[in-house]
């Protein structure tokens, strides 16, 4: 007679009543060990191991026990496994499918001690199907007994469990104010009121060595005492919690336990959270696709030679980046043939150009000791050093100092070769808190000359008296081409090199023209005076001739 193997496993998916010296586990064990006792004339032979798996429900296969029974199997040492029901093994449809593939790799069966069904027959298996369907079917229906209970406790303000909210302490099905941890909280709530900035408010809480709470986990680790993070920072502001009220998803209802902010001082820091830079829906948020929203701070402002104004306008790359223009509106507005004085101006590019002009404007002595009419020497010194404090302010993420320059302006206008900024005289009268009246219009315009270069179907705009900067990837190109033309004059092949260098053959083909530049482009290059088309770009897409005088011309009219 074979001899059958017999595992038996048991489950309760509460731990209560577990510390009891005869629980439900011990139940089950019994009933399973004498239904296997009663078929020992089968060869039936019970296993010494326990597979016990308390406080877990049954909708899930991470159970210690459940895990160390199918490795079992796995490895050979279980024949059958042994049941009160089968909704103690599990209560998913999908789960029992993974455990039926164990058991057939295996050569193993399972028996219920209270379900007589043989898997064996259509029928018996039809059988077992109904019994997993309504099990899993009991399992849903509690939890939505439970989501719902939940919920109808929380509109009525109580606190239902997990992590204990730094400042409070819990208390029954409510909470009660911590004192200790209460001063972290009013503290970091009295710096955003001061700040309004969650930058400045984490910088003031490490000076200050505010901490999150110590916990310690069920596995006896510690967690937390750490300095806060932005996003604690901000979870702790926007919590209703410490104004008395309870959320539930996207609904707050009135606590029960005491209020740790005055609820009137919450609602005025949540307006201030919605209006504030990094988390303002007015224009400083974020698009549909989750990026931060760019604005452009010229609207409206910037006029070309013919009178028509230049509208934002943006498009996306193929990688989902946008990019942002100021175009001429007669090009938006014509469905024919566009014009070809129409201007296409990358945004970004624009605004540092205008911003750095006013700041160059307002930063230069003449202007400063006559920008007010009969300044008295206080006055010029205001100027002064607001205009410092304006060029050596970080711009920060939210884009705070350009904000301020662009808000001077009142019109740019753009003719071919030349840019005309003109400042608003109040915006620059609120700034250094005088009368209007006082400004001297004589300072409140600017110009400079210009030379543009068509890139694609956009015009950048380069201030004739810009100093270029090197373009390290053209000159790191420049550099590779002559060590890719020594090894070829050493020998090489070009397959040979592109094997050596982890490159593709027609790189390197591409790349070894550039070995032939004249010496003074390279120069050039080097020194960021080179034509701005002239990019690595241009140069790997274009042929151009290795004599350098028609090199010279070539690039000249780039």
């Amino acid at each position: 007679m074979n001899k059958i193997r017999c595992a038996i496993y048991t489950r309760k998916s509460s731990e209560e009543g577990l510390e009891q010296e005869f629980n439900s586990l011990d139940a089950q064990r019994e009933a399973c060990a004498s239904y296997v006792a009663s078929q020992k004339h089968e060869g039936w032979v019970l296993l010494p191991a326990a597979y016990e798996d308390g406080g877990l429900s049954g909708g899930s296969l991470e159970r210690p026990a459940l895990q160390r029974l199918m490795q079992d199997m796995r490895d050979g040492h279980v024949d059958q496994i042994i049941v009160y029901k089968i909704d103690r093994l599990t209560r998913s449809l999908a789960d029992f499918s993974k455990i039926v593939d164990v058991l057939d790799a295996a050569g193993a069966s399972f028996v219920s001690v209270t379900q007589s069904f043989n898997t064996a027959t259509s029928m018996g298996r039809l059988t077992l199907n109904m019994l997993l369907s309504f099990a899993q079917f009991e399992r849903e229906v509690t939890a939505e007994r439970i989501r719902d209970k939940i919920a109808a406790s929380k509109r009525k303000g109580l606190w239902m469990g997990g992590n204990v909210p730094l400042g409070y302490d819990p208390d029954g099905r409510t909470l009660k104010i911590n004192e200790v941890d209460a001063r972290i909280i009013r503290t970091i709530y009295d710096l955003y009121k001061e700040h309004r900035n969650i930058r400045i408010v984490k910088t003031e809480a490490d000076k200050r060595g505010l901490k999150t709470a110590l916990r310690t986990l069920s596995s006896g680790r510690m967690k937390g005492g750490t300095a806060f993070s932005f996003g604690h920072i901000y979870h702790i502001l926007s919590n209703p919690i410490y104004a008395g009220r309870i959320r539930h998803k996207t609904k707050v209802w009135p606590g029960q336990h005491p209020a740790l902010i005055d609820p009137a001082d919450w609602d005025a820091v949540q307006e201030q959270l919605k209006a504030g830079a990094v988390r303002s829906r007015a224009g400083k948020g974020r698009n549909d696709d989750g990026q931060k929203k760019q604005v452009s701070l010229l609207t409206g402002k910037v006029f070309d030679e013919t009178g028509d104004r230049l509208t934002p306008s943006h498009t996306k790359t193929g990688k989902g980046r946008r990019l942002r223009y100021y175009v001429s509106h007669r090009l938006i507005r014509s469905s024919g043939p566009k014009d070809p004085s129409g201007w296409r101006l990358p945004a970004p590019e624009l605004e540092t150009l205008v911003t750095s002009l006013i700041r160059t404007h307002l930063g230069t002595a003449s202007v400063r000791a006559n920008l007010i009419s009969l300044a008295t020497t206080d006055e010029i010194v205001l100027i002064a050093n607001k205009m410092t404090e304006l060029s050596n302010k970080e711009n920060g993420a939210d884009g705070e100092t350009n904000r301020i320059m662009l808000g001077l302006i009142e019109r740019v206008l753009i003719v071919p070769g030349k840019i005309q900024i003109t400042i608003s005289a109040s915006a620059i009268a609120e700034i250094l808190t005088i009368d209007a009246k006082r400004i001297s219009d004589e300072h409140l315009s600017l110009q400079s000359d210009f030379r543009t270069r068509k890139r694609g179907v956009e015009t950048k705009l380069i201030l004739a008296d810009a100093t270029g900067t090197c373009d390290e990837t053209l000159f790191k190109n420049i550099a590779l081409a002559h060590r890719y033309f020594d090894l070829i004059r050493s020998g090489k092949t070009y397959a040979e090199i592109a094997e050596a260098e982890g490159a593709s053959k027609r790189r390197v083909q591409q790349l070894i023209e550039l070995a032939f530049l004249a010496p003074d482009i390279v120069r050039d290059v080097w020194e960021g005076g080179q034509p701005v088309g002239l990019t690595s770009h241009w140069l790997k897409s274009h042929a151009f001739s290795p004599v350098w005088t028609a090199q010279r011309d070539l690039f000249r009219a780039l």
